[in-house]
C-alpha cells in the first residue's frame, strides 16, 4: 500500500490501473467500518470487477481502520472530516473529479464529499445506507460498547455481536472503532441532500436491517435511483452480483 498525510493524519491507500484501455474515469472507493480497502473491496471482486471495466481504481483505508493511523479521539473521526481525508487523497493524486462509491459509513463519507465538493463528484454510489442518512445517525451508540466489552462472549445483543466479531475478524484496533463510532453521528438535512445534484445510486440488500430505505432517499436527490439488492442483508450484498452489474450500468448510463 502507498500512504499519504491528510492534516497531518497518516492514510493508507491503494491505486489499481486499469485492465486494458483506460476510460480515464476512475472512481474511489471508501469502506464502512470496521472494515477496510481489502474486506470491502478487494476480497469481494470489486476492484478486479471495475479494472476489467477500464477504470482505474483508488480505495483507501479510513482513518482509525487498516493501515491507517489509529486515534482516539471521537472528535478526529467526525464525517465532514473524513469527507477530507478522501477530498486530500484526491488532491495527492492530482485528480479534480471522480467517481466515488462508500459502503455504510462509507456512504455517509461519499454523501458528505459531494456536498461539501460538489465540483469534485461526478457520481455517487451510496451502497448499504438509505434515509438513515437523513433519518438516523449511523450504527447505535451500543457498538462502541460492544468494542469496549471484555470479550465477544459478555455481549447479548445480536448486533453487537455481529460488528465486534466483525471487528476482531479484521485484526481491528478496537478502542480506534469505539471512538469511531462515537465521532461519526452526523447527518444531512433533506435540503442538505437536495443540494447534491450529481447522479446517485442507492444501493441496498432487501434484508438489510442497517440502511433504512433505499427509495425514501433516492427521492430526496434531484438525480438519483434505487437499486435493491434481492434477499441480501448489509454484510452480503457487498460483493452481491445485482450490485456490480447495478454499478456497472450506473456508471455506464451517467453523464
Amino acid at each position: 500500500m502507498q500512504e499519504f498525510h491528510s492534516s497531518g493524519v497518516r492514510i493508507a491507500y491503494i491505486d489499481e490501473p486499469p485492465v486494458g484501455d483506460d476510460r480515464g474515469e476512475p472512481i474511489l472507493l471508501i469502506h464502512g467500518f470496521a472494515s477496510n480497502h481489502a474486506i470491502n473491496w478487494v476480497n469481494p471482486g470489486w476492484v478486479r470487477t471495475l479494472t476489467q471495466a477500464g477504470r482505474r481504481v483508488i480505495a483507501l483505508d479510513n482513518r482509525g481502520h487498516g493501515r491507517s493511523e489509529k486515534l482516539y479521539d471521537p472528535e478526529a473521526y467526525a464525517t465532514p472530516i473524513m469527507a477530507e481525508d478522501a477530498c486530500a487523497l484526491m488532491d495527492h493524486l492530482g485528480l479534480q473529479r471522480i467517481d466515488v462509491m462508500g459502503y455504510s459509513m462509507g456512504a455517509r463519507i461519499t454523501a458528505f464529499l459531494a456536498l461539501q465538493h460538489p465540483k469534485r463528484v461526478r457520481s455517487a454510489v451510496l451502497g448499504g445506507l438509505g434515509h438513515h442518512l437523513v433519518a438516523g445517525i449511523g450504527l447505535p451508540m451500543g457498538i462502541a460498547d460492544a468494542m469496549e466489552a471484555p470479550s465477544l462472549a459478555e455481549l447479548d445483543d445480536p448486533m453487537q455481536r455481529m460488528f465486534r466479531a466483525f471487528a476482531e475478524a479484521t485484526k481491528s484496533d478496537l478502542a480506534a472503532l469505539a471512538a469511531c463510532i462515537r465521532g461519526t453521528r452526523q447527518t444531512l438535512t433533506e435540503d442538505e441532500v437536495g443540494r447534491i445534484r450529481c447522479p446517485v445510486l442507492v444501493a441496498i440488500g432487501t434484508k438489510d436491517d442497517v440502511a433504512g430505505d433505499a427509495h425514501r432517499l433516492a427521492a430526496m436527490f434531484p438525480a438519483a435511483r434505487a437499486l435493491d439488492i434481492p434477499g441480501r442483508d448489509h454484510n452480503l450484498a457487498v460483493g452481491d452480483r445485482v450490485y456490480k452489474q447495478g454499478v456497472l450500468e450506473f456508471l455506464e448510463a451517467r453523464p
